[in-house]
């Protein structure tokens, strides 16, 4: 699949409705695997934190699992990390000084694809400061290559996209590598269902929709389904509806979708009181503070 944005600027509608989907925590019960098993060792390795393990850990799974900036891409989510970290207390106690994130901030302020194909492009540029992090981040994808494989899609997903590729077109909107989404979907057959699969190569999720989605379709006919809040702050800002497939929660949230909300949507009754009562029901589920500051 192509690795630029004209994929999805020239994306156009062959039926009425469109869907986009997110890939890890929301299809493939991927996300608890991918950060405990392979971010989070490869974050304590990468950046000396073994004193600190503990914390890091802790550290690491809020920023990505369970808290509202869930599902973000892992450059910012670096940044959050060691920043969070640097503020504990237990932390400070046992002397540990997380590194400074101030090149990194500066190349994410800058730059619209994080990805390591930019990063190291910005390396070659003469900005040394950001080799450590591409060093993890490389470690962080041989991880994954290595550890997460059969992990197959969670109840009713398959279905679903049965029930709407007939009637839809369907896109995996995603911040994780296109490579792992390409061989993850491979694995369980799901690409057939999708037009097309994008990752972080082409920008944030917001981007994927605008260019492919935003104003190609009838009002109430484009959704997205994902399960962080990025997730639905990138189908409100292209005016896209949103189901959450709510973290904990997600064979429920599937078999909700399947059995109930997808006809709603399709039958134009999915705006409005239905789709407000299962947004406030997601937000309830994330926190913004972390539990070691309440």
């Amino acid at each position: 699949m192509a690795d630029d944005t004209e994929a999805l600027q020239n994306f156009q509608p062959e039926h009425e409705f469109f869907v986009g989907v997110d890939s890890d925590g929301c299809v493939f019960d991927s996300m608890e695997i991918k950060h405990k098993e392979c971010f989070a060792p490869q974050f304590i390795k990468h950046f000396r934190l073994q004193p600190v393990s503990k914390y890091a850990r802790e550290v690491w799974e809020f920023v990505n699992l369970y808290s509202k900036s869930r599902g973000v891409n892992r450059f910012p989510a670096l940044s959050n990390a060691l920043n969070l970290l640097a503020e504990r207390p237990e932390v400070q106690a046992r002397g540990v000084t997380p590194p400074s994130t101030d090149a990194l901030d500066a190349w994410i302020a800058k730059e619209r694809k994080l990805t390591n194909a930019t990063l190291e492009e910005e390396i070659r540029r003469g900005n040394e400061a950001l080799a450590p992090i591409l060093k993890w981040s490389k470690a962080v994808n041989a991880a994954i290559a290595d550890m997460v494989y059969g992990i197959p899609p969670f109840p009713c997903v398959q279905e679903s996209l049965e029930r709407m590729q007939p009637a839809a077109d369907l896109m995996v909107v995603s911040q994780t590598p296109t490579e792992a989404l390409e061989r993850e979907w491979r694995e369980h057959n799901l690409t057939g269902y999708v037009r097309l699969i994008a990752g972080q190569e082409l920008g944030s999720k917001a981007d994927h929709l605008r260019l492919a989605a935003a104003g190609k379709y009838g009002p109430g006919r484009a959704l997205m389904i994902g399960d962080a809040p990025g997730d639905f702050r990138a189908a409100k800002f292209n005016h896209l509806l949103f189901y959450p497939i709510l973290p904990g929660a997600e064979e429920a949230s599937w078999e909700r979708f399947y059995g109930e909300a997808l006809d709603r949507f399709f039958n134009g009754q999915y705006a409005g009181a239905y789709e407000a009562e299962l947004i406030e029901e997601f937000n309830r589920r994330l926190p913004e503070t972390p539990p070691w500051k309440r």
